[in-house]
C-alpha cells in the first residue's frame, strides 16, 4: 500500500457520488432511483475500500500508517493518517452507510439526488475527521458535518423539524468556537498544525486547564453529556431513521474520539485535575437519563436518552487513566454504533408500517412478525450487555476500569446496567409481547428482503465483538499504550481521582496552616 494514497480515495468517493447524484440528468422519477443506485454503489465501493484498509493495516508496526502530506499554504497542509483507533472508528462510518442507503430506499420519496447527496457528503466528512493529521484540517471536517445533518433533519424530518435542526446546530456549533479559539493559542505556543506533534507537546500547565475546558464546551455536546444532551432527543425524534441511525452510530463518536486524541494526550495534567467533572457528570447521566428513558413513550425518545447513558460509559472509561478504561470506552463507542443504530433502524421498520412511533400502539408482534422480534430481541440484549453480544465486551471492561480508579463510580454506573435492562425489556414486552389485539398491528407484514439485509450484517457484527472481540481489541491496543504512558504520569491515585478538584486545594492549604 506504500504511495497508494487510500485515505484520499476513501474522502473524495462519496464526495465524487454526492456531486453525480445531485446533477444526474433525466426527470424526476429517473433521477431518484439513479441516485439510490449511485449512493449504494459509492457508499460500497468505500466500505471495499475500508475492508482493504483494515486487512493491511500492520499490527504492531508504526503509530501512523498511510500517511500522506501535501502543503496547502502557510502551517495549512492536507495531512492524513491513521493509527488504530481512527481505524476503527472509520470502519464503523463506511459499514453503517451503505445500510442507512438501504434503509432510506423506500422511505424518502421527495428530493431524494439531495438526500442521498448530502448522506455521501457526510460519509466524506465523517471520514476526513478521522484521518486528519492538522489541526485545522480536523476542525474543518468536524464542523462540516453539521451542515448535511442539518438540512437532512430540517428538511426530510417530522413535523418539528425546523426547530430541531436549529436547536442541533446552535448547541454544537456554540462550543467549538470555544475550541477553535483554543486551537488558534495552541498553533502560536507550538509552532506546528500537527496533531501527531501537538500530542507530545508539553502545553504550560496553567495553560492547560483553559484549553482542556475549550475542547470539553465542544465534545461534552457533541457526544451528548448531561446537562447538555437535549438537543439529542428532539434531533432523533424529527430526523428521518437512516439520520437517527448515522447520528448515534456515528456523529456522537466524535466526541469520545476528540478526548481520546486532544484532552488526554494533549492536556494530561488539566485531564487529572478536572476527571472529578467527567466522574461527576457520567454518574448522573447513567442515573437520570436512565430514569427519564423509562418513562418514556416514543420509542424514539427512548432509545435517544439511553444513548446519553450509554455514552457515560465511554466518559467514565477514558477519563479512569488505565487500559482497561479506555479498550473498553472504544469497544462502547464501537458496540453503541452498532447496536443503537441498529434499534433505530428496527423503529424505523414499524413505523413505515403504521406510522406512529407512540409505544401503546403496538403489541404482540412476536405473533406476526417473528423474524423482526428474533432481531429486535438481539438488540435489546445487547444493549442491556448480555453476554455474548458487543454489549458486554465495553461495558464490562469499561466498569473494570472504573473501579481500578474509583470504586464509588463503577458503583453507581453499574445501576445504568440494571435501568438499562429495566427500560430495554419494559420496551420490547410493550411491543412484542402481549396480545395481537390490534387490527392494523395484526395486518402487519414480517421484514422483507431489504430489510433483512439492514438488520442482517448489524446481527452478525455485533455477535461477532461479543464472541470474538480481540478482532477489535488488537487494532487499538498500542495505541491505548502510547496514549498511557502519555497521561500515567498525571494520573492520580486510586479514589483520590474523585477528590482531585476542591479536595485536593483543601488539604494543600490546610499543610501550610499546620507548617
Amino acid at each position: 500500500m506504500t504511495g497508494f494514497p487510500i485515505l484520499s480515495i476513501m474522502i473524495a468517493l462519496p464526495l465524487a457520488g454526492a456531486l453525480i447524484a445531485l446533477f444526474m440528468p433525466g426527470d424526476e422519477a429517473r433521477r431518484a432511483q439513479a441516485a439510490r443506485v449511485i449512493a449504494l454503489a459509492a457508499t460500497l465501493a468505500t466500505f471495499a475500500l475500508g475492508i482493504l484498509l483494515w486487512a493491511s493495516y500492520e499490527i504492531g508496526g508504526p503509530q501512523w500508517q498511510f500517511t500522506e502530506y501535501a502543503p496547502v499554504f502557510g502551517r495549512f497542509a492536507w495531512a492524513l493518517g491513521i493509527d488504530g483507533i481512527a481505524l476503527m472508528l472509520i470502519m464503523l462510518s463506511v459499514f453503517l452507510m451503505p445500510i442507512c442507503v438501504l434503509a432510506s430506499w423506500k422511505a424518502i420519496r421527495t428530493r431524494v439526488p439531495e438526500y442521498m447527496a448530502a448522506f455521501l457528503f457526510m460519509e466524506t466528512l465523517m471520514i476526513g475527521v478521522f484521518t486528519a493529521q492538522d489541526l485545522f484540517l480536523f476542525y474543518i471536517f468536524f464542523e462540516g458535518g453539521l451542515i448535511p445533518m442539518y438540512l437532512i433533519i430540517g428538511i426530510w424530518g417530522g413535523a418539528e423539524r425546523i426547530y430541531a435542526s436549529y436547536k442541533f446546530f446552535l448547541y454544537t456549533l456554540l462550543g467549538s468556537v470555544l475550541m477553535l479559539i483554543a486551537m488558534l493559542w495552541m498553533v502560536q505556543q507550538a509552532g506546528t498544525t500537527s496533531i501527531p506533534a501537538l500530542m507530545n507537546h508539553d502545553f504550560p500547565a496553567g495553560a492547560q486547564t483553559w484549553l482542556w475546558l475549550a475542547f470539553f464546551a465542544s465534545f461534552a455536546v457533541k457526544m451528548p453529556m448531561w446537562p447538555v444532551h437535549t438537543w439529542l432527543p428532539d434531533a432523533h425524534v424529527q430526523a428521518p431513521t437512516a439520520g437517527s441511525v448515522i447520528l448515534a452510530g456515528v456523529l456522537l463518536k466524535m466526541g469520545g474520539y476528540g478526548f481520546i486524541r486532544f484532552s488526554l494526550p494533549m492536556f494530561p495534567e488539566a485531564s487529572a485535575q478536572l476527571v472529578w467533572v467527567i466522574f461527576t457528570l457520567s454518574m448522573v447521566a447513567v442515573v437520570y437519563t436512565s430514569l427519564v428513558a423509562l418513562v418514556q413513550r416514543d420509542m424514539k425518545k427512548l432509545i435517544a436518552y439511553s444513548s446519553v447513558a450509554h455514552m457515560a460509559f465511554v466518559t467514565v472509561g477514558l477519563f479512569a487513566f488505565n487500559r482497561q478504561g479506555i479498550e473498553g470506552a472504544m469497544i462502547v463507542m464501537l458496540s453503541h454504533g452498532l447496536v443503537s443504530g441498529a434499534l433505530f433502524l428496527c423503529v424505523g421498520v414499524i413505523y413505515d408500517r403504521l406510522h406512529t412511533r407512540e409505544i401503546d400502539r403496538y403489541g404482540g408482534l412476536s405473533d406476526n412478525m417473528p423474524r423482526y422480534a428474533l432481531l429486535f430481541m438481539l438488540f435489546t440484549m445487547a444493549s442491556v450487555g448480555l453476554p455474548g453480544t458487543s454489549g458486554f465486551v465495553g461495558e464490562f471492561l469499561a466498569l473494570v476500569g472504573a473501579y481500578e480508579a474509583n470504586s464509588w463510580v463503577a458503583f453507581v454506573c453499574t445501576t445504568g446496567i440494571i435501568l438499562a435492562a429495566a427500560y430495554m425489556l419494559y420496551l420490547y414486552w410493550r411491543i412484542c409481547f402481549g396480545t395481537l389485539d390490534k387490527p392494523e398491528v395484526a395486518k402487519m407484514p414480517d421484514l422483507s428482503l431489504r430489510e433483512i439485509a439492514t438488520l442482517g450484517p448489524i446481527a452478525a457484527v455485533v455477535l461477532w465483538m461479543g464472541v470474538y472481540p480481540e478482532s477489535f481489541l488488537a487494532p487499538i491496543r498500542d495505541d491505548v499504550g502510547v496514549l498511557l504512558t502519555r497521561i500515567e504520569r498525571a494520573d492520580p491515585p486510586g479514589d483520590a481521582q474523585l477528590v482531585m478538584g476542591a479536595g485536593a486545594a483543601l488539604e494543600a492549604a490546610h499543610d501550610e496552616g499546620a507548617h
